[in-house]
């Protein structure tokens, strides 16, 4: 058996170092991720000479020191993400890119250090992905917790997902208490019917409601808020949450009561409300277009069955023919199930692991049924209630079509494109 040309040949980017950490083999992969020659690296101290860190002392690099741990244990360690600089082969800087890696001994029969392999994979793509992810995330939480309106969000069926911080900070009561059904708690008594019938009455018709209340903050006071209920629905018409806001309109009411018991500027008063009225719609409509007009495509899929409960625009571009929400994606995609997906998404329901895959092609239906190549860069990362508990998977990702046939069309023309 040659197991040189298995070696070569294996899609993980591998290379073996003797104990003086020198490099005595690569594979091919290992050479086009690090931009490397055979001859260039081989012989070399793979730190200090082929894969020198500038911003790291040789003492402190990370990678160093998993070596080191593996061959103190005696076994595969793996190095969590890092970043780390590449030189460039033509001497113009380094590529700073993420890694993960893992370090393994291979010991004689003796228990001596003969080698040390070296599995590596640029992550790179995989963790811009996540940063951007967690920076919409971090937007949409400033934004609502920077709002001075109490801000609230439910599902469909009027289950609570979210309330701002404006809310516990007001009121005092726990985040977790408040999605638990605290938020009650606070309602002044005398308001309290009157709230849950409004709120009733908007779930079962569908429509917007609104109506005054008396919230209590932490202190034990009561303010005037108005409280209002919004429905997002999607294409077909279907609700896909409640937004909620409760604006504080104590000083206003007060106003209200003062100018009707005056019987004066009765005018002026209506000015007021209806820019406070102009405000609040403003205010969740810059909410609902944040959340829609992520630069990246994301949807969620909620149950074993993968049925859409949340597509945004970017999702929704890549089907323009189909009607994603409340479906399962057996039902609205067959071209997608046939490829084999379903046993991906059940897998990654069923054992919680994030599958990620890169460039990857995907054949993709377009509006006359026939079946066309796309190159896409996504994760299928499982959803958690609050008893850890997976509900549903968050599909998120890149559509890399245009860049990967550039690539293709540059490579055919021998132009290098291993940066691109």
């Amino acid at each position: 058996m040659d197991y040189k040309l298995i070696f070569d040949n294996t899609p993980e980017a591998m290379v073996l170092l003797d104990p003086d950490l020198k490099i005595v083999a690569a594979n091919k992969h290992y050479l086009e991720v690090t931009m490397r020659k055979l001859d260039s690296i081989l012989g070399k101290h793979f730190l200090l000479e082929a894969y020198p860190e500038p911003s790291v002392p040789y003492e402190q690099n990370p990678v160093r020191l998993s070596i080191e741990e593996a061959i103190a244990k005696g076994q595969r360690v793996y190095l969590d993400v890092i970043r780390y600089a590449i030189a460039r082969p033509d001497g113009s800087g380094y590529d700073e890119r993420c890694w993960e890696a893992s370090h393994t001994p291979i010991l004689n029969e003796q228990g001596e250090l003969l080698y040390v392999l070296q599995e590596t994979k640029d992550v790179t793509e995989r963790e811009e992905t996540k940063k951007a992810l967690q920076d919409i995330e971090q937007k949409f939480r400033f934004m609502a917790d920077s709002m001075p309106q109490l801000i609230d969000s439910d599902d469909a069926e009027g289950n609570s997902t979210y309330f701002n911080k404006q809310w516990e900070s007001y009121t005092g009561i726990p985040t977790e208490e408040l999605l638990a059904g605290s938020w009650q708690m606070a309602i002044h008594p005398q308001d309290l019917p009157a709230a849950t019938e409004v709120w009733q009455q908007a779930l079962e018709a569908g429509e917007a409601g609104q109506v005054e209340i008396r919230i209590r903050d932490k202190e034990g006071g009561y303010r005037w808020f108005l409280n209002r209920y919004l429905p997002m629905r999607n294409e077909d018409g279907a609700i896909r949450m409640w937004l909620g806001s409760c604006s504080d309109i104590h000083d206003m009411k007060n106003l209200v009561q003062e100018l009707l018991a005056s019987n004066e500027q009765m005018s002026e008063l209506a000015d007021q409300v209806q820019l406070a009225f102009r405000k609040v719609e403003n205010e969740r409509a810059t909410l609902e277009r944040l959340i829609m007009q992520a630069p990246t495509f994301f949807a969620i899929l909620k149950g074993k069955d993968h049925r859409y409960e949340l597509v945004n625009t970017k999702y929704q571009d890549l089907f323009p023919h189909v009607s994603l929400i409340g479906k399962t994606l057996a039902e609205a995609l067959p071209e997608i199930a046939d490829q084999g997906y379903i046993d991906v998404l059940n897998n990654v329901y069923q054992t919680g692991e994030t599958f990620e895959a890169k460039e990857i092609i995907v054949k993709l239906a377009n509006a006359e049924g026939k079946l066309e190549d796309n190159y896409l860069t996504f994760i299928f990362q499982p959803l958690y209630d609050e008893l850890n508990q997976i509900t549903g998977i968050l599909i998120a990702g890149f559509d890399v079509t245009d860049k990967y046939l550039l690539k293709q069309k540059l490579q055919d023309l021998g132009v290098t494109v291993d940066n691109l």
